[in-house]
């Protein structure tokens, strides 16, 4: 019994797919945040598409 206490401790299993997951929410957290910094730049980004594409202003 003591040693499977032991093994669970020293498992590594598992250890990789947490790391990729802890990897992938600082990433999208840095993607949130320039999002939000870049707000105004991103918004009159799309009026401008949205223009060009219509030929009158949004």
């Amino acid at each position: 019994m003591l040693n499977k206490l032991k093994g669970l401790v020293v498992e590594e299993q598992g250890q990789g797919m947490t790391e990729y997951g802890l990897v992938l929410g600082i990433i999208a957290v840095a993607a949130v945040a320039a999002m939000v910094a870049l707000r105004a730049q991103i918004i009159e980004m799309f009026e401008d598409v949205v223009t060009l594409v219509t030929g009158r202003p949004s």
